[in-house]
């Protein structure tokens, strides 16, 4: 078997904002595995949040020994960038070997088309009620803020989209006592649930203070182990493949967050309809999907995945699995 790892990047219709910085491009790592002539792929982002770089990530997949199995690789990589794309190219060459599809393979049921929230970048109140508004007519909108002055942004993408359902992101950016005061207004606005409102290393406050809409979290969430910590601060989790390290331990933590009684959001980094393709079967059933990276590029991957007015749907056996 050999792997190869390649650093890619696909240009951004416009710029991402979000709390912590801009970006114009998605910049991924594809991973190609061929085994007995077939080709099988998988995609990860490395992320600078959870000290990640394309030269780390690339390393840690270059030292992966020349055969390699799903349960091995869960004991020889950490949960990340790396074990996500290896993982979710050899689910896509388990399907190849069978003439199957992953879903069958996990034992899941045949995916369906579900509806993603569409992102709205961080930006000034007037700029996000005329994107609000140009998106007006999706059922799910997702609100990139996190700062000090956010109320007005709030406001303005409630006048531009009056009947989407909204979700807000504050990545981080914002302090107890920042939240305890927007909260209110929040639920006078409609908003669905708020992701990750306070940084990951300072969230103990969200035991503390009143949750009148549900919080989910998204930095404070990797894989099963975050779990625990999680017992009376968050009421939802965001499973992105990035953070759990692929698929594998995706589908087991969203069977034991259910379990503890957590509501399941289906997130991504901005990456290729490659790297969301494995993501939308852990979305089957979840409360929130936020799939949408694909929609943000001015190019994808050949075969890309299909959005429509049911949403985004499962991928074709031509791109992945």
């Amino acid at each position: 078997m050999e792997i190869t790892v390649t650093p890619e990047s696909f240009r951004l219709k416009e710029a991402f904002t979000i709390s912590r910085g801009s970006r114009t491009e998605a910049r991924v790592l594809t991973v190609r595995l061929m085994a007995n002539g077939a080709a099988c792929w998988g995609e990860c982002v490395p992320y600078a949040r959870y000290g990640e770089t394309v030269e780390s990530v690339t390393a840690q997949i270059e030292g992966l020994p020349d055969k390699v199995s799903r349960a091995d690789l869960q004991a020889l990589l950490p949960a990340g960038a790396a074990r996500n794309a290896v993982d979710c190219a050899l689910w896509d060459l388990a399907a190849k070997r069978a003439d199957r599809r992953v879903w069958q393979l996990a034992g899941l049921p045949k995916p369906k088309p579900v509806v993603t929230a569409y992102t709205l970048s961080l930006d000034t109140p007037e700029n996000m009620r005329a994107a609000a508004a140009k998106h007006a007519h999706r059922p799910l909108l997702k609100i990139k803020l996190g700062t000090p002055d956010d109320m007005p942004r709030l406001e303005a993408v409630r006048e531009g989209a009056p009947k989407s359902r909204l979700i807000v992101d504050a990545n981080e950016g914002w302090t107890a006592e920042i939240y305890a005061e927007l909260a209110p207004h929040l639920v006078r606005l409609g908003v669905d649930l708020v992701e990750q409102p306070l940084p990951a290393d300072a969230d103990d406050m969200l035991a503390e203070i009143e949750r009148p809409l549900p919080v989910c979290a998204d930095e404070s969430c990797h894989d099963r182990a975050s779990l625990p910590a999680l017992k009376g601060k968050y009421d939802m989790v965001n499973i992105k493949l990035d953070k759990t390290g692929g698929l594998t331990e995706a589908l087991a933590l969203k069977k034991a967050a259910k379990a503890q009684g957590f509501g399941i959001m289906v997130g991504c980094m901005v990456g290729s309809s490659l790297a969301m393709a494995p993501a939308v079967l852990v979305a089957q059933g979840a409360a929130v999907t936020d799939l949408d990276a694909p929609l943000l590029l001015a190019e994808d991957r050949p075969n890309p995945l299909r959005y429509d007015a049911a949403g985004v749907h499962p991928p074709a056996a031509l791109l992945w699995g």
